[in-house]
């Protein structure tokens, strides 16, 4: 059996589960479902017997998220490939198809999002096999997914002929359909929801890519030839992927190319792309409802009611068909069945420049994470959480001073020639100018209060010296 190389698609921004996904820490990163983030659940999925290391495709802002994750899963990548911009899923594609080339001309690639829910991985690894001799013989194979509703929100794919072995040949494309047609659809049974899920040979997907867009072969071979290498990231060359057409693979490639095939996939598959799409994934009780730890639902029905942050309880009483979403700074009440205009909330928070529409008051780094706790006039109180072994970069600021508590942990702090530790309940002050860092030399994660003061406190008023995590 030939060797599968999963291609893990991570660079989205998924608005529409917002509060909860932001563009800053979107959908794919955030426990929805369980203890572990959707990515960390696509990639335990993508791996085990058959499966080579996974290539990663995603943008600068997400590539310690990746590998903290991967990690946290004992999972290493093949290669984590940063995309400047964003230019949609045919380039992305094209790029891990390219730097494949160069290892295995002959490897099979399984395209996959990361941000998509399969609960019956035996089913999905068992329709992937099925899948394997055709990818072999050179066919390019989609994935179905067999509905179970009359959806709207998805594009289908049409079978030309359901008799004999799976795949199929593939008929065409369907564009998202209304209500009418949909139930149509259903009723035929040759149609499949298109899931974005993709088997084919290295080989073969560049041969479509050069037959079908040969632009974009040049202007993303310039891209990872012009790469640099960055703390084990291929970080393409931005110069040369600004030139690249944002597009999907399906305009691009699949309803272009002739060889194509059709794989039916029954493995409870849901692209998570709305809350009503997280209530139905979730399992609601008798009642139609889905609660979380901290919510409490009172003569509701058909209601997911759900609380992200610790000491704040939604309660609902006498709700019907709605949904409530409460994070530390952002609250979303909806009818269930207007779900999917939440993309309208995040673009009028944007137009009144709310800091919500894209930004968590907790920010990922490198190192660990901060959040906000106080914001004042010419003060700031912030939570530091620096994970073991990890370090801030060396720094001085223009117009604060810093006060550091620690809470747990123990913290190396430098400040200009002075270094030494600082443990709980001990604390260390930083003037303003002063060259200083913090690292957590200890197993155990450190924690710290930080008290900011100054004119100025915003993330920009950094002069980083030296960096162990390379940013600028």
């Amino acid at each position: 059996m030939s060797l599968i190389s999963p291609v893990i698609l991570c660079g989205g921004s998924g608005t529409r589960l917002w509060p909860l996904s932001r563009k800053s820490y979107p959908k794919q990163f955030a426990q929805l479902t369980g203890d572990e983030s959707l990515f960390q659940i696509s990639a335990r999925r993508l791996s085990g017997e058959g499966f080579a290391a996974p290539v990663i495709l995603t943008g600068d802002p997400f590539r310690f998220i990746v590998t903290e994750q991967l990690a946290a899963i004992q999972r290493d990548p093949a290669a984590i490939v940063i995309e400047p911009e964003g230019r949609n899923t045919a380039p992305a594609v094209l790029a891990a198809a390219l730097w494949l080339e160069n290892q295995d001309p002959d490897r099979l690639m399984l395209v996959a999002p990361s941000d998509h829910v399969i609960p019956d991985t035996e089913a999905f690894h068992a329709a992937v096999a099925g899948a394997l001799p055709r990818a072999e013989a050179g066919q390019l194979v989609l994935f179905g997914i067999t509905p179970d509703r009359p959806e709207t929100g998805y594009g289908y794919l049409e079978l030309a002929d359901t008799s004999g072995a799976a795949p199929h040949p593939l008929r065409g494309f369907v564009e998202k359909p209304d209500g009418d047609r949909a139930a149509e659809m259903l009723a035929d049974g040759g149609f499949l929801w298109n899931a974005g899920l993709f088997l084919f040979s290295v080989r073969a997907i560049l041969h479509a890519y050069r037959t079908h867009a040969p632009a974009m072969v040049e202007a993303v071979s310039a891209a990872l030839s012009g790469a640099t290498r960055d703390l084990g990231f291929v970080r393409l060359d931005p110069a040369a992927w600004a030139g690249v057409e944002d597009i999907s693979i399906d305009y691009a490639i699949m309803e272009k190319a002739s060889a194509l095939e059709v794989m039916p996939l029954d493995a409870g598959w849901s692209d998570l792309g709305g809350w009503d799409a997280v209530w139905r994934e979730m399992g609601p009780d008798g009642a139609g409802n889905v609660t979380s730890e901290r919510a409490t639902a009172i003569d509701c029905t058909d209601t997911l009611l759900r609380s992200e942050t610790e000491g704040l309880e939604v309660v609902g009483i006498g709700l019907t068909d709605m949904v409530a979403v409460a994070t530390r700074d952002a609250v979303l009440v909806a009818p269930k069945s207007q779900a999917q205009r939440v993309k309208e909330a995040v673009t009028a928070l944007k137009a009144k420049s709310a800091q919500q529409a894209t930004e968590f008051p907790r920010d990922h780094r490198p190192w660990g994470w901060f959040e906000s706790l106080v914001v004042g006039d010419r003060f700031q109180v912030k939570r530091i959480h620096v994970h073991p072994g990890a370090a801030l970069s060396l720094q001085s600021h223009h117009h604060r001073s810093e006060h550091w508590i620690v809470v747990q942990g123990t913290a190396k702090v430098t400040v200009d020639d002075e270094v030494r530790l600082v443990t709980e309940n001990q604390s260390v002050y930083i003037p303003l100018g002063a060259v200083h860092r913090m690292e957590n030399p200890g197993k155990v994660d450190m924690v710290l209060i930080e008290v900011q003061t100054g004119s100025y406190l915003g993330e920009d008023d950094i002069i980083r010296y030296e960096d162990v995590y390379a940013r600028s």
